[in-house]
């Protein structure tokens, strides 16, 4: 026989059931992680939260052999290989295949913008957008470059820039022995050697190293550009064309010449110009 919530009328089948649902209204938590003492309604909620102190993965894609900590994981990144896409809109009936996506894609139709900046009031479509504005807008800047004197938001966007100076690359690939800057440079890299690039768009069939490349990608099919400069409010596909394009407003010169000290808005410059000084050298 049914039981029903006396609170909000709500109705199990079992007993145990309601007494789970009870927690959310009395705020309840019995299942404490023994690591960082956080607290949880419901003891699988305490399971997939150990992992974050283990690194366990348990659930593993068996096309591309990613491991992932939680199951609700795989099943999203499962549809980068099948190409799913199970979430339509009701406006335009285009597809997607994460929930969150769709979300976003529906602000497009109702011009709806609910993330506001607590600062200066203005209104963004996504968090994302919201936190870029307040990193280059608001952000107090406590790293400085002692090369330059440079500042940045955080020390580990200090240490990416202070390697533009020491010309550091500590990430190095066993096979060619060509050395990165990044690890993340080092992963894509890699993939040059074996060929492989297992994510497909399902549109134009078109295969990438990775999802990062993958999903932007999508957005020349989409029209979608999510990225929007909080100067001038022109809108990027990717954050690092919005990265570069802030330049123009900033007057930001990034990447120095280590002959001449010139310094330069885009690394596709600097190479540029440094083939002048090894022209003159030859």
């Amino acid at each position: 026989m049914p039981v029903q919530c006396a609170v909000c009328g709500r109705r199990f089948v079992w007993s145990s059931s309601l007494s789970v649902h009870s927690r959310i209204h009395t705020g309840e938590k019995p299942f404490e992680c023994k690591v960082c003492m956080k607290k949880f309604t419901q003891r699988g909620l305490l399971t997939r939260h150990l992992r974050t102190h283990t690194g366990e993965k348990p659930f593993e894609c068996t096309v591309c052999m990613k491991k992932f900590s939680q199951k609700g994981q795989l099943t999203m990144h499962l549809r980068t290989h099948t190409g799913e896409q199970p979430f339509e809109c009701t406006v335009c009936m285009k597809k997607f295949s994460l929930r969150d996506t769709l979300k976003r894609h529906l602000l497009i139709h109702t011009g709806e913008k609910p993330f506001e900046c607590a600062v200066c009031m203005r209104d963004f479509r996504d968090v994302q957008s919201l936190k870029e504005h307040l990193l280059v807008t608001h952000t107090e800047k406590l790293f400085e470059c002692t090369v330059c004197t440079k500042k940045f938001s955080t020390g580990k966007t200090l240490k990416k820039h202070v390697m533009t100076h020491t010309g550091q690359r500590p990430f190095e690939c066993t096979v060619c022995m060509k050395k990165f800057r990044m690890g993340g440079a080092l992963k894509k890299h890699l993939v040059t050697h074996t060929g492989e690039k297992p994510f497909e768009c399902t549109v134009c069939m078109k295969t990438f190293l990775d999802t990062g490349s993958l999903k932007r990608h999508l957005l020349t099919h989409t029209g979608e550009k999510p990225f929007e400069c909080t100067v001038c409010s022109k809108k990027f596909i990717s954050s690092s064309n919005l990265r570069v394009h802030i330049r123009t407003h900033t007057g930001e010169k990034p990447f120095e010449c280590a002959v001449c000290t010139k310094k330069f808005k885009h690394m596709a410059s600097l190479r540029h110009h440094i083939r002048a000084h090894t022209a003159k050298m030859s």
